[in-house]
């Protein structure tokens, strides 16, 4: 029996797999940090660090430089919930330490930030601190009528070849599914110094609560049925690029992660599966990957990616507008349905 290759390439590092546990609240902990490498992650990703951690760090310090002169306490009210969130960023930084030390698998960085300056800066630290790379969550909700769509892509692309130009370690750029024409933003991005790009971000999605008549923010797991949005735009992109693809929304058994390897990714990202069943999770997904590979004749992850990306499909138009046309017209509603 053939010895099963399951070794893959992410942001030009080598991995065990491509299983990787993307930012969650379990990367927080370092025992769960060990926990998902005992279960086999190729990766991990931390959380987010948010630029308005940093923030809050920076007006602690500065209530206590000038404790008792005139202030505007309320001021201080605008972050706090973050002391809940994580110790700030030289408390990430810290963690951040203790995993490379700690992990013999890689352990990549997520940054977010809110200005120029704080991404710069503290992308720098993470490298420093020493992150085998470093994913930029770019996570912003174009909301201003007075700010055009190129605006914010030009603004984007300024970002990353700021970002590129300030570290060296592998960058990788986490996507929003929401720009005009996804596949030429994913061109420029290269061309603007990504080394990978992770398809897609999940925004968290406000909600009207009927009780407290107020609007508030629920994290939502993600579900399968994600997967689709995130098939497409892979199998799509794959051969156009030379950067890594992420696969990372809906992925939550082996099944979900043979699509996304077929149609190109280079590894499938996971955290709502994980969250919901633990960590070991990862390890019965990698397991039943294994076991589908063999039983399908494939000795390598390499025979998998991209092997139903659109270049290699044997119907392109499958992943373009022609099937939507016969989805609709073939769609048949459920026996329950008929006669209703």
């Amino acid at each position: 029996m053939s010895v099963l290759d399951l070794t893959t390439h992410y942001l030009a590092m080598p991995l065990r797999n491509p299983l990787v546990a993307s930012a969650s609240p379990l990367g927080a902990s370092l025992d769960t940090l060990v926990r998902l490498e005992d279960a086999g992650a190729g990766a991990v990703v931390l959380p987010s660090l948010f630029e308005e951690q940093i923030v809050h760090e920076e007006l602690e310090v500065h209530r206590l430089l000038f404790f008792g002169a005139e202030s505007h306490p309320e001021a201080w009210d605008y972050f706090p919930q973050l002391d809940d969130y994580n110790t700030g960023p030289d408390g990430y930084l810290r963690h951040l330490e203790r995993a490379k030390s700690t992990l013999a698998i890689p352990v990549i960085a997520s940054l977010n930030g809110s200005t120029r300056g704080g991404w710069l800066r503290y992308a720098r630290r993470l490298q420093d601190a020493g992150a085998d790379a470093i994913e930029l969550n770019v996570y912003e909700v174009a909301a201003d009528p007075e700010v055009s769509g190129r605006a914010i892509e030009q603004e984007l692309l300024e970002l990353v070849a700021s970002v590129r130009a300030a570290v060296t370690v592998p960058l990788a750029v986490k996507c929003s599914p929401y720009f005009t024409a996804m596949a030429h933003m994913a061109i420029r991005l290269e061309a603007a110094g990504a080394d990978g790009l992770v398809l897609f971000n999940r925004f968290v999605q406000p909600e009207i609560d009927l009780d407290r008549m107020a609007v508030v923010s629920k994290v939502h797991l993600s579900l399968p049925d994600e997967l689709r949005l995130r098939l497409r735009w892979i199998a799509l992109l794959r051969g156009h690029l030379r950067v890594s693809l992420a696969a990372t929304g809906g992925i939550h058994s082996a099944t979900d992660a043979v699509k996304v390897l077929l149609a190109g990714a280079d590894v499938a990202m996971m955290a709502s599966a994980l969250l919901a069943n633990g960590p070991e999770h990862l390890g019965l997904v990698l397991a039943e990957l294994s076991g589908w590979m063999a039983n399908h004749g494939y000795t390598s992850v390499r025979q998998l990616q991209g092997a139903m990306s659109q270049q290699s499909a044997a119907d392109p138009a499958a992943f373009e507008r022609v099937q939507y046309m016969k989805a609709l017209t073939n769609y048949s509603p459920p026996d329950t349905m008929v006669g209703q």
